[in-house]
């Protein structure tokens, strides 16, 4: 079994061989598909061209298949997500969406994987969020 992405709305699965696919809104409402790099802590983004934003910039990240919001509800600047291991195992994944921002989180249990130079950033955040 291979590891998945997944919606935690709807469930539909989200990356499709080594990207998992998001769709995206600037700040200024620009709208564009953002393809992420399924390996924790490799930032590669890939994107069209003419869908335009600088780093520091504020996206939006919506379910590609649903279109529901991703944001989470700890950190207005963090997007959410739900990580399947080979072995089925669950996780939720947190993220920066802040362009340029590399900070993601992985919890298990009562524990969190921290992944990226930018990830002290919110770590306070999120360790909150395991508390509830």
């Amino acid at each position: 079994m291979a590891i998945n992405y997944l919606c935690p709305y709807c469930n539909g699965y989200l990356n499709i061989d080594d990207n998992v696919v998001f769709s995206a809104r600037t700040s200024e409402n620009n709208m564009g598909l953002i393809f992420l790099h399924p390996e924790l802590g490799n930032y590669s983004v890939l994107k069209h061209e003419s869908f335009h934003y600088s780093e520091g910039d504020k996206l939006e990240f919506f379910c590609s298949i649903c279109h529901k919001n991703l944001t989470s509800w700890t950190e207005e600047n963090l997007a959410k997500v739900i990580f399947e291991d080979e072995k089925g195992n669950l996780f939720e994944i947190l993220f920066s969406k802040i362009a340029g921002e590399k900070s993601t989180y992985k919890t298990i249990g009562e524990n969190v994987e921290v992944y990226g130079h930018d990830a002290n950033k919110y770590l306070d955040f999120v360790n909150l969020s395991l508390m509830h």
